[in-house]
Order: C-alpha cells, then sequence, then structure tokens
C-alpha cells in the first residue's frame, strides 16, 4: 500500500512540479525557441528549447514571469495566471510603449523609433472600433490623409497634395496600382472589405526604395488577416452584423479559421448592401440649396423615362445606392522550421455604381431640372487577385529572411453613360491582367542586428484590354425593349491594345550608429517599358498610332533618427522618387464639364524631391507624445492637364460622344512645389482615459505658372476622447476641416471641381468670382461598445451628432447626415 501512495504523491509532485508552458508566436502560432524566461529578481534563468517548452515550476505561484527575446515585445505573466492560458504563451512583435508599434510596411518588421519617416498604423482593434462602411472611410481617419469622393462607391485618399496614380496601393505585399490607374480621383481603395484587416499601415512621402514607382505622395498597405497553426486543431468563426440608418446600410461578414499543426486556413464572405445616402440638413454654411438633388433619372435597372424627375426630398441622393461583396481565402502552410507558405486568393464584385456627381451635372446651372445625362455609372468593379508567398529564413551569412512573392491579378470595369434627349447608349469596358513577381530579402550584418542590410527586386507586367460600343435603345410603350442600331464609339485606351512593364531593383541599409541614433539609406533603380496600339481613328487622330516608350531612373533615400533620450526623438529624411507615364497617362479619351482629354504620346516621367523634419517628445514617464512632421517636396517634370492650342492660340475643339469640347491633354510642366505638416498627439490621460488628434496643412502651388496645384486639401484635424474600463468603451471625437478660397483652386485640370462648390454670382464672367470654394465645417461623433464576455460585443456609433451639412473639398456628393450605425461581434 505504501509503495501506491508513493507512487501517487511522485506523480502529483511530478505534475504541480514540472508545469510545462509553450511559448508561440502570436501572428503564426509557431514554436519559439530560446525565449530568456527570468523573474524580476533575476534569481531563476531559463530558456525555451527547440519544441518552444520551458518548465516554470521553479516559480513561485503568484510570482511575475518574464518572457524576452530579442525579435519581440517583453512579456510580464503571473504565473497563476498560466492555466487560465492553458500553459501557453504567445508572443507578439508589438509593445505597448508609444515608440515600438512594429511595422511590417518596409518587408521586415521594424520598431518605429528606428524609422526616419512619418508613418501610421492602423489595427484590428482600431479598425473595429471605427466600424466603417468601406475602407475609404477607414483611411479617412487616418492623421495627414484626405479621402475626396465622386459618388458613394468610391473614395480616393489624397496624401501630402497627391492622389490617385500617384499614391500607391498595395494589398498583403502586391501592388495594386496598373496601367490605367489615372490622374484624378479613383475609387479603387474600397475594393478591400474593412473587415478582412488585420492592420493597415502607411508611410508618407517618396521615400521608400522598396516600393517605388507611383509612390511619390506614400504608400498605404492593406494587410489581410492570416491563419495560424496550432498543436491541437482548432475552429474558429466570427459572424459581424452591422445596420447604418443614413443609408439602410445592412453589411454581413462571416469569417471562418481552421488551424492544425502543419496547415491552417481562414476564410472570409462580406457582403454590404447601401442604400441611397441621405444628407445633413443643418446648413450653417448658409448655403440653402448647395447639395441638394432637386431632380434626378429614373433610368436605372433597366427603367426608360424620358425626363428628369422631381426629388420628393431634396437631401435624399437618389442614385448613390449599391451592393458589394467581398472573398478572402488565405492558406497558411509551414513547410519546414524555416520555410513557410502563404496562399491568397481575394475577390471583389459590386453591383453597377451610379456616377453622382456626373447624374447631377446640368447643362444650365440655372435650371435645375435641366440634368445631361440619363445614364452615368460604372459596371460592376470585379477585382480577383490569387498570390502565393514563400518566407524563408535560413539564417545565413548572406540571407538571415526573405519573401518571394508572385501573383495575378485581373481587374475590370466599364462605364456607361447616355444623354437626356438621345437614345444613344455608349459603353466602355476596361481589363487588365498584371502578372508580378516580388522578393525581398534582408540579413543583420551584426550579431546585434545594430546593421541591417535589405535588398530586392520586383517585376510587373500589364496588359490591358479597351473595348468601346454604342447601342441604340428601342423604345415600346415607354419600355425598352431591346436595341435597334449600333455605332462606333471612341475607347477609353488604346483599341487594339496596350502593355506596361516595369522591373525594378533596390539595396537598403540601416545602422545604429550608437545607442542615441539610427541611420537609414536606400537605393532603387526602375525601367518601365509602355507600348500601345491604336486601329481605330474615326474620332481622333495621332502622328503615331503604334509607339513603344522605354523610361529608368535611379531614386534614393537618406534618412537620420537621433534619440538624444528616452523623451526625446529627432528624424529627417531626404528622398526622391519617380513616376513613369502608363497607359491612362498617355492613351486616355474621355469628356469631362466640356473638355474632352486626348492621347499626348510624348508625355515624359514626372520626379520629386523631398525633404522633412519631424519631432516627438514624451512626457509623464511616456504617457504622453506629441509630434509634429514637416515636409517640402519639389516637383520636376510634372504632369499636368492642359488645353491643347490651335496655331492662332484658340482653344482646339474635337467630336466625342457627338458634341464638341475643348481638346486637353496630359503634358509635362516645369517645377512646383508641395509644402506641409502634421501635429499630433497621443496619450494615456489615466488608466481609463486616453486622447488622440492631429492638425493637417497642406499648400501647393507651380513655379512655372504660379497657380494652385491640384488636390490641395485645406487644414484639417481630428480630436478623440476615448474611456475604457471593463467591459465598456465609449468615446467622443471632433473632426473640422476650413474654408478653402476660391482663388486656391486649380482651374486648368478640374480635378479640385471647383464648379460644384456654391454659386454667389450667376452672372458673373470669372469662376473667381461665380463660385465661393469649399465652405468650413465640423461634426461630432459618439461610439459606445460594450463586451458581453470574449465571445459576443455590441457597438453603436453616431456620426455627424449635429446633422451638419458638408462637401469634403474636391467631392461630387454630400457627406453623410446624422448616421446611427449600430453592430454587432459573434465569436464562435
Amino acid at each position: 500500500m505504501k509503495y501506491i501512495i508513493f507512487v501517487l504523491i511522485f506523480l502529483i509532485c511530478g505534475v504541480t512540479f514540472s508545469q510545462k508552458i509553450k511559448v508561440l508566436d502570436q501572428k503564426t502560432g509557431k514554436v519559439v525557441k530560446n525565449v530568456n524566461v527570468f523573474n524580476e529578481a533575476l534569481t531563476i534563468n531559463l530558456s525555451s528549447d527547440k519544441e518552444g517548452f520551458v518548465v516554470v515550476s521553479s516559480f513561485k505561484e503568484k510570482e511575475t514571469i518574464i518572457f524576452s527575446h530579442l525579435s519581440y515585445a517583453i512579456q510580464r505573466i503571473k504565473k497563476n495566471s498560466l492555466k487560465k492560458r492553458n500553459y501557453i504563451v504567445y508572443l507578439t512583435k508589438q509593445s505597448e510603449e508609444l515608440d515600438e508599434v512594429v511595422l511590417s510596411v518596409f518587408k521586415k518588421d521594424e520598431k518605429t523609433n528606428r524609422i526616419a519617416e512619418q508613418i501610421a498604423v492602423l489595427s484590428a482593434k482600431d479598425i473595429q472600433k471605427v466600424s466603417p462602411q468601406t475602407s475609404a472611410d477607414l483611411l479617412a481617419t487616418i492623421p495627414g490623409i484626405k479621402v475626396q469622393k465622386s459618388q458613394f462607391g468610391g473614395g480616393s485618399p489624397v496624401i501630402r497634395g497627391m492622389e490617385s496614380n500617384r499614391v500607391l496601393l498595395v494589398v498583403d505585399g502586391v501592388r495594386m496600382n496598373n496601367a490605367i490607374y489615372r490622374k484624378g480621383h479613383l475609387q479603387n481603395s474600397i475594393s478591400v472589405a474593412p473587415n478582412m484587416l488585420d492592420k493597415t499601415e502607411v508611410v508618407f512621402g517618396p521615400s521608400s526604395v522598396i516600393y517605388g514607382s507611383d509612390a511619390l505622395g506614400g504608400v498605404i498597405h492593406y494587410y489581410t488577416k492570416t491563419p495560424k497553426i496550432s498543436e491541437d486543431k482548432q475552429v474558429k468563426s466570427q459572424l459581424f452584423s452591422r445596420f447604418s440608418s443614413i443609408n439602410h446600410e445592412i453589411t454581413t461578414n462571416v469569417s471562418a479559421e481552421v488551424s492544425f499543426s502543419n496547415w491552417a486556413s481562414f476564410t472570409s464572405i462580406s457582403y454590404s448592401d447601401f442604400g441611397d445616402l441621405k444628407s445633413g440638413s443643418n446648413r450653417t454654411h448658409s448655403f440653402k440649396d448647395w447639395g441638394k438633388v432637386f431632380y434626378y433619372s429614373e433610368n436605372v435597372n433597366g427603367n426608360y423615362n424620358a425626363n428628369p424627375t422631381l426629388n420628393s426630398d431634396t437631401e435624399l441622393l437618389r442614385n448613390t445606392g449599391y451592393n458589394q461583396t467581398d472573398v478572402l481565402q488565405k492558406f497558411y502552410i509551414p513547410l519546414s522550421k524555416n520555410t513557410d507558405l502563404k496562399f491568397n486568393l481575394q475577390y471583389s464584385t459590386s453591383s453597377n455604381v451610379p456616377r453622382f456627381d456626373r447624374q447631377t451635372e446640368l447643362k444650365d446651372i440655372t435650371d435645375t431640372s435641366s440634368l445631361k445625362f440619363a445614364e452615368w455609372y460604372y459596371g460592376p468593379q470585379n477585382r480577383f487577385l490569387v498570390s502565393s508567398q514563400l518566407l524563408i529564413n535560413p539564417n545565413k551569412n548572406w540571407l538571415e529572411s526573405g519573401a518571394i512573392t508572385a501573383a495575378y491579378q485581373n481587374i475590370e470595369e466599364s462605364r456607361i453613360q447616355r444623354k437626356f434627349g438621345s437614345l444613344e447608349r455608349s459603353y466602355r469596358k476596361e481589363s487588365v491582367d498584371v502578372f508580378s513577381l516580388n522578393g525581398d530579402f534582408s540579413v543583420p550584418l551584426t550579431n546585434d542586428k545594430s546593421r541591417n542590410l535589405s535588398y530586392g527586386f520586383e517585376l510587373a507586367y500589364n496588359n490591358v484590354n479597351s473595348n468601346s460600343y454604342g447601342k441604340e435603345l428601342n423604345i415600346v410603350n415607354g419600355e425598352i425593349k431591346g436595341f435597334s442600331n449600333d455605332f462606333k464609339v471612341q475607347s477609353r485606351y488604346p483599341d487594339a491594345g496596350s502593355s506596361y512593364f516595369s522591373a525594378a531593383a533596390y539595396i537598403g541599409y540601416r545602422q545604429d550608429l550608437n545607442r542615441k541614433s539610427t541611420l537609414n539609406s536606400g537605393i532603387r533603380y526602375t525601367n518601365t517599358h509602355l507600348e500601345a496600339i491604336w486601329k481605330d481613328q474615326t474620332f481622333i487622330q495621332l502622328p503615331e498610332t503604334d509607339i513603344s516608350t522605354d523610361n529608368s531612373a535611379i531614386t534614393a533615400t537618406l534618412g537620420y533618427v537621433y534619440r538624444p533620450n528616452r523623451n526625446w526623438q529627432l528624424n529627417g529624411v531626404l528622398s526622391s522618387g519617380f513616376r513613369s507615364p502608363n497607359i491612362d497617362d498617355v492613351g486616355r479619351v474621355r469628356e469631362k464639364a466640356g473638355n474632352v482629354t486626348v492621347p499626348n504620346i510624348n508625355v515624359k516621367p514626372e520626379f520629386a524631391y523631398s525633404g522633412e523634419v519631424s519631432v516627438q517628445k514624451y512626457f509623464n514617464k511616456r504617457r504622453f507624445r506629441l509630434g509634429a512632421n514637416v515636409y517640402y517636396t519639389l516637383l520636376d517634370n510634372y504632369i499636368q492637364r492642359d488645353f491643347i492650342l490651335n496655331d492662332d492660340g484658340s482653344k482646339k475643339q474635337v467630336e466625342f460622344d457627338g458634341e464638341f469640347g475643348n481638346a486637353v491633354s496630359n503634358q509635362n510642366k516645369g517645377t512646383a512645389y508641395i509644402f506641409g505638416y502634421t501635429l499630433n498627439y497621443l496619450g494615456k490621460i489615466s488608466n481609463t482615459i486616453n486622447t488622440s488628434g492631429f492638425i493637417t496643412y497642406t499648400k501647393g502651388r507651380t513655379y512655372d505658372t504660379e497657380e494652385p496645384m491640384s488636390s490641395i486639401p485645406p487644414l484639417f484635424g481630428q480630436f478623440e476622447m476615448i474611456y475604457k474600463k471593463d467591459k465598456i468603451e465609449f468615446s467622443a471625437d471632433f473632426r473640422f476641416n476650413s474654408k478653402k478660397d476660391i482663388e486656391d483652386f486649380n482651374f486648368t485640370e478640374g480635378i479640385d471641381n471647383h464648379d460644384l462648390t456654391p454659386i454667389v454670382d450667376t452672372n458673373a464672367i470669372n469662376d473667381t468670382d461665380k463660385f465661393y470654394g469649399s465652405p468650413s465645417w465640423m461634426t461630432i461623433g459618439l461610439n459606445g461598445s460594450y463586451f458581453m464576455n470574449d465571445n459576443f460585443s455590441v457597438q453603436a456609433r453616431v456620426n455627424n451628432l449635429f446633422d451638419e451639412h458638408y462637401i469634403e473639398f474636391a467631392s461630387g456628393i454630400s457627406s453623410p447626415g446624422r448616421n446611427l450605425s449600430l453592430s454587432f461581434v459573434a465569436n464562435f
């Protein structure tokens, strides 16, 4: 009997005193070896083995165990809480300290206190709190970013006074920008559902040699959620549902993560249905009719109505609703301890998206019933992406880690339009196939990783197909009964096909000169090749119909970070950027406001040279931070749309869809500058109250013509206060936008949409006397969340509390009025 008792005591003591825990990577679920495990008194010092295990029985029950690893943030855990964690400790590469947020946007995780560039990060928790209807609405919450909208189904981010093809969009390491990204306003940023994002990172300015071409204003990098492996089979699922009152939005997102020891899968499907938008009714700007919709077209969903329809509610923005479906499928497969494979499939599609600003365009600004277009809408916007990414960690002298990403994308978009008084409907459809291959590698040159070398390459091939045709409606008893005739329509891009190829290589070097300073440097070589063929010259005649162009450039960046002590950080960056003309710059044909853009096969690259300085100061034991960033960018050989003149100096006229308009084209100009600054703060007032805020100012002018640059927003900012305790979180935000005087608008290009600002004198000859400019505005929003438990939470938001009517600068649609949104999250 005594032997049995002895065995039982031995087994119990063995279980008690050989408590073994496992240390895993929070992001991937892989084991982390060589983790230092010790107590605060430093009397115990252990290390996790090659399987990630460490025995912690020598620690006291109420003792704090510290986990430390060079590549991870320090983790402190009470021993008596390990049981609740199932004896698993997850290490993360993100610290709670304000200066130690880890970025992936540089293709390698780096702490912000080693990076000279201005950056911004939104985590999955931030995204859930903001609860944006689209990814464009998400970007609008980031300090320093302004978003323009021509219709509700869109959103064009503006960074440092640049937008569209001067801002680079990236998703999971794959460049979204393609050969038909245009100068003006883009809606492509919404083709990634916010609920699928793990985080969003932004690098401001042209300093990133890793991404190179197109990133003159900055880089916006979407990171979608990635599954992680588990020693035990796990199945996790989530349901997200939201309703918004302002446009009767219903969004539903369902996701499922399946984890095994040797592979993992994440599936997410999101569907959003948006009704017509309601604008605000409180017109503190004193323009009683500005932004109202008095008449609208009922020619939607196959309906026919020969005349505009009187709108019974002028603040209801008819023809703004649409729906969108997004699908994400991602696999994570660890091939070995040092090699992982990610397989990524994304698909986004929408219904027809009405182009609101064109559907409200008037033939006569004095007659609100004189609508120009019976139909003007984008066809379904389709984006398909499939990519595979091989992550390698050989830990060799010449290569510590790297990623090779191969991807294929197909983008489809179309434009359908018909004018009132005409039965001729025109179709313009584009399809772009993009093949890309990226390689990004890094190696520490010293054991303490104080000196790091990064290098890589990027190859991308774009094939563009542009198709156009016309159909004449057959109307019988007021209904559309097919078509009665076909007619020719000018294609948007070269009708016989076009292609764009880019190849680039870069090398970067980062060194901690001492414990107080870090040097960042890099250089990139980019070469582009463009081919385009025009076949039909019925409408537009070109001196050459078969063109081939080559452009190349070397760009570089030099950054310096100085930390004189723990509470100060000073940054400086000198950088250059390069954007080679794409198919849209060279070969687009379109009409807007009586101006017809025609091809210019002689347009050349534009360059940007930028300098910036920033300072950060910490207070109250690093619980509060003030920051300021000031930059100056010189644009050389900048591309601007301008009129084509005849020999006698008069404006050249060309025909487009049966009407003549002024011929304009993208042309290289001289030099211009953009200057600006962002002031921001972030801090913890107490253990339950946090606050943040920013103010952004931008100014841009041309040196050669002394006129304002396009896309320069007025002063804007946001301030927020957050209260969080236990299961409850409340927040309030204040957003504002100052006035932009009409004299500060660019009239030449039309991108600023000065003609959509309030009219002050219909009889004035000059635009500066006729239009007011962009009025100032301010809004207040409230947010409340309740986390019932780890599995269920509810959220309520009220945006634009006082129902202010306002229109964002350069936008063609009023912003939402008072909006109540309710959302629910369930985890299973």
